[in-house]
């Protein structure tokens, strides 16, 4: 009888103990190996045959460590601040662009509207030379933006070379701080049925699509539908999310809730304010590439019953990701825990093996339910109700976009047809034939998935021995591969006319030019139209 009262508590001391013991052994282990760690590094630092740089030495070793866990969990230097900041508060301080490296100097991709670059005639396809006297040549992107950082206020001089007309010139132009637009359009895409773009869940997200929504009520009475376009949205603030979910949904609802390691942390999120709108009938566009707050915002449209999802299954990022500060300017970004819906599932779409992503099957994945008690499953991101095939994009085109070949050749037309109207338009193009002019001047060549697999096919014949036997029919194949990609250019025209026009349209009206331009020829805005015009069909997708 003694010992069935005293049990429990020596079980009890028993599990502290060992507790203590874990926690010590734990503690031990990092203090061990982080002693390991500085004392490698010192060494190499000391010893090693060559000069090292101790900066780019120990950045190389924290990226090795944060990238075995998952993608997300990123170590940013000081030199990376400014760029973090662009992606998670949308604005920054400094000139206001997004620039790529172009041969041996940066280029302007594409100047943000009302920044102090695009305000001192800075144009997509100019050249950064020198930056207060320093020579970008051969620079990345991250050493040239170590330049340009600085106090809002303060100046700069940039050397800027112009290459579609020969002139360099030099600006002096003052910090700022630049804010990249989240809603980049809105608008009526028929004369029932509204569109909203949404590009990133930066500050300023849900009242600026508050805004774009009640203009669009407040000019067309008879408005019928919302699309709201989410796709290429890779995520950004957890409050803006709900605070979105918030304009069509009630007040108090559940909206997101987090679970993670240290229990203490685990949240809830519901709505707090009264809605927009209840009723107005809500069409959600996502693709691949919509990733967490856009996954949150269409799970719990969809876990709700609220509206009909369109287009591919998303990303799926349900992880929660902290900052943390280590000193001199830099962070560590880290995964803190997991995002559950209403209807109790996660939408993270992946497992992670040593930091490489594991895709879960359907036949692993639970399955939840809707309000309705429409069936959805977990763990893949979220499946839309209306599945639509991605739009494919030709292989030249793909190439003609890496190899920078229509962004060179929109400079050089856009310097010969600047544009004087101010207000966003539609773009027509129709020098198909300038085109494949400027095409034979560049030189262009690419390489097939076809032509890298009939080399390692040439490999083997030749390492086998058969190169006499099949050397005409690997011939006949060359040619016939040769002959396609000829025409590959014209078969593709209709899809290279639309990056050169929508390239056109960012040129002349900045990123809402390019968001209108897309939806000249966008089948899942035109079938959303569709869903939302036809009531009936639009209830059945949200009945059980």
């Amino acid at each position: 009888m003694i010992i069935r009262k005293i049990l429990p508590f020596l079980l009890i001391g028993f599990l502290a103990t060992s507790f203590t013991f874990v926690k010590k052994d734990r503690l031990y282990e990092i203090s061990k190996n982080i002693e390991i760690f500085v004392k490698a590094y010192k060494e190499l630092n000391a010893n090693y045959v060559d000069d090292l740089d101790p900066h780019k030495l120990m950045k190389i070793g924290l990226d090795a460590m944060v990238n075995s866990l998952d993608p997300y969990t990123n170590y940013i230097s000081e030199s990376q601040v400014e760029s973090y900041r662009i992606n998670t508060e949308g604005k920054y301080e400094g000139i206001g662009a997004t620039v790529k490296k172009i041969g041996s100097y940066l280029t302007i991709i594409e100047p943000y509207q009302n920044s102090p670059l695009q305000k001192a005639g800075v144009m997509a396809g100019d050249q950064v030379v020198s930056v207060s006297g320093k020579s970008t040549k051969d620079k990345t992107v991250e050493e040239v933006t170590q330049f340009v950082r600085g106090v809002p206020g303060t100046k700069l001089k940039l050397e800027i070379n112009r290459p579609s007309t020969g002139e360099s010139f030099d600006l002096d132009i003052e910090r700022g701080s630049v804010e990249v637009p989240n809603v980049p359009y809105s608008g009526m895409v028929d004369d029932k049925i509204g569109y909203i773009s949404l590009t990133t869940f930066t500050p300023n997200a849900t009242k600026n699509i508050s805004k774009a929504f009640k203009k669009l009520k407040r000019d067309n009475e008879n408005l019928e539908g919302l699309i709201l376009d989410l796709r290429y949205n890779g995520g950004g603030l957890l409050r803006e999310a709900i605070d979105i979910c918030n304009l069509f949904i009630p007040q108090g609802e559940e909206v997101v809730f987090t679970k993670g390691k240290v229990r203490e942390r685990d949240r809830n999120f519901n709505t707090t304010k009264p809605p927009l709108d209840l009723d107005i009938p809500l069409a959600i566009l996502i693709n691949k590439r919509s990733a967490s707050a856009s996954e949150i915002v269409s799970g719990v449209i969809q876990d709700l019953d609220r509206g009909v999802l369109l287009g591919q299954r998303s990303f799926g990022k349900g992880l929660v990701q902290n900052t943390m500060e280590l000193g001199y300017n830099s962070r560590i970004k880290l995964t803190t825990s997991k995002y559950y819906i209403p209807s109790g599932r996660c939408i993270q779409g992946t497992e992670y093996d040593n930091g490489e992503p594991v895709d879960i099957p359907d036949s692993e994945r639970s399955t939840f339910k809707t309000k309705n008690g429409r069936p959805v499953l977990d763990g893949g991101g979220v499946t839309p109700d209306v599945i639509m095939d991605e739009k494919e994009v030709p292989v030249v085109l793909e190439k003609l976009l890496e190899e920078n070949v229509i962004f060179n050749y929109v400079t050089d037309y856009v310097a010969k047809n600047p544009n004087q109207d101010s207000t966003v338009q539609a773009v027509v193009f129709d020098g198909f034939d300038d085109f494949k002019t400027f095409l034979k001047s560049q030189d262009f060549s690419y390489e097939t998935e076809t032509e890298d697999q009939l080399q390692a096919l040439k490999d083997a014949i030749q390492e086998d021995g058969y190169s006499n036997l099949l050397e005409s029919d690997i011939a006949a194949l060359d040619q016939r591969i040769e002959q396609e990609k000829i025409g590959a250019v014209d078969a593709a025209q209709a899809d290279i006319i639309n990056a050169i026009q929508e390239d056109i349209a960012s040129r002349y009206f900045y990123q809402s030019g390019r968001a209108f331009q897309k939806l000249a020829d966008d089948r899942e805005v035109e079938t959303a139209i569709e869903i939302l015009r036809d009531q009936t069909k639009y209830k059945q997708l949200l009945s059980k």
